[in-house]
């Protein structure tokens, strides 16, 4: 079955889901793309921002728990509402605020809602999907967003020079940048359109769902599954924490990248990261295996990482973070639907929440420790660093799952249920 035909097979609220997600990749994309730049135009040192960046991780890393349950509790459709509405808000009031102790507040506001969005999702598109175009499900949701970041990279790249000339200001100046976010914020608002007209559909809520929350936790903690899916998730977030949310210091410190071709930069990464994900799945059915395509694609983004790192031209670096991006990025949703798939229904929202918390607590700390060195040694040693934990990740990850894939009638089978492996 083609991807298009299977594409087809998807139900209005899976539909309506990925609209969501592509409106929602636009602002995401350019807010990454230029809050570092916005955050020092305002006059705030590296270490002030290294905070900033690392308080949505707190939010998530303290209230990760709680907030699964809460999805739990409340439905996926009600809990992505109420999730995004409080992270697209308080970024907002980030760009309309100047003060450190409102910056931080609302970056905590933003992260609680963003755990809550995206700790949803993953149970969420489990109910919309069947075995046969799940790993498809996953990675359009991941790759989606990426393309339509491509977009808002590409236009985003250039607005603050559009801005400039509307401002009187220079390109490079808070006031231009803060036009730019808060454009993006005002189309992020979008995305609660589709997520509502989803509806009050019956399998937000199924009997299994009722049962107590805290007994749920506790039994998904007593399994050594729940443990070795959160490892590997665990040492990625460190890894990428200490370096990805500085690529555009990097290029612009490294090799004086001007903003409109670091937008294009970005722009090409969106896309090629969201081409990867629609290959993943691809992947998946010829190997037989989503782990086996999980390694072997992230061990190979670790090659172009060092090369980045490494060169002394802008071109071969802007290679290397291309290939790597979608390298790495294109196990993503793979790995995501490996861990629902073992994962009992009635404990999906809870054990969704410790992996994502295993990933936010590498974020809680590394974006913090990143401003320091960065100030001390520059971006080197966060580069070797990165690369050697991507690295343990890597064989966690084929250590303790490339022989728990059973090969039957030609999908992979997973784990059973409640298995101490």
């Amino acid at each position: 079955m083609s991807t298009w035909q299977q594409v087809k097979t998807f139900p209005k609220p899976a539909k309506l889901f990925l609209t969501a997600t592509i409106i929602n990749g636009v602002i995401f994309n350019t807010w990454i793309l230029f809050f570092n730049f916005f955050v020092l135009a305002r006059g705030y040192d590296k270490e002030f921002l290294g905070m900033i960046n690392s308080i949505p991780s707190v939010a998530g890393l303290i209230l990760g728990i709680p907030i699964g349950m809460l999805s739990d509790r409340i439905g996926r459709r009600k809990a992505m509402l109420i999730g995004l509405s409080l992270s697209t808000l308080s970024m907002g009031l980030q760009v309309l605020i100047n003060h450190p102790i409102a910056l931080v507040l609302m970056a905590f506001i933003g992260g609680a809602g963003n755990s809550l969005y995206f700790i949803s999702q993953a149970p969420f598109m489990m109910k919309v999907s069947h075995p046969e175009n799940r790993s498809l499900m996953f990675s359009l949701n991941f790759g989606l967003s990426t393309l339509s970041g491509a977009v808002g990279n590409l236009f985003g790249g250039q607005m603050p020079g559009w801005f400039s000339s509307i401002l009187h200001v220079s390109a490079n100046s808070a006031e231009a940048y803060q036009a730019v976010l808060l454009v993006s914020v005002f189309l992020g608002f979008f995305a609660l359109i589709p997520v509502f007209l989803i509806g009050n559909v019956e399998l937000e809520k199924s009997s299994t769902l009722k049962e107590n929350q805290f007994s749920l936790l506790k039994c998904a903690m007593h399994k050594g599954l729940t443990w070795k899916l959160i490892l590997p998730e665990l040492l990625l977030g460190f890894g990428a924490a200490i370096t990805i949310p500085y690529m555009n210091l990097f290029f612009v410190e490294q090799f004086k990248v001007s903003n409109s071709v670091l937008g294009i930069l970005f722009s090409i990464s969106s896309l090629l990261v969201g081409i990867g994900s629609i290959i993943g799945p691809r992947l998946v059915h010829h190997w037989k295996s989503k782990i086996r395509v999980v390694v072997l694609t992230q061990s190979s983004s670790l090659i172009f990482l060092l090369v980045m790192a490494f060169s002394p031209f802008a071109w071969l670096a802007g290679i290397g973070f291309l290939l790597r991006g979608m390298l790495m990025n294109m196990a993503v949703p793979l790995y995501n639907a490996f861990c629902m798939e073992n994962i009992p229904e009635k404990e999906q929202g809870v054990v969704n929440s410790l992996i994502s918390n295993s990933w936010t607590a590498g974020w809680a700390i590394g974006p913090f420790i990143s401003g320091l060195i960065q100030n001390q040694f520059g971006f080197k040693p966060l580069f070797l660093t990165t690369a050697t934990i991507y690295g343990l990740s890597i064989i966690t990850t084929w250590v303790f799952f490339h022989k728990s894939e059973q090969i039957h009638s030609g999908m992979p089978q997973t784990i059973l249920e409640g298995s101490t492996l």
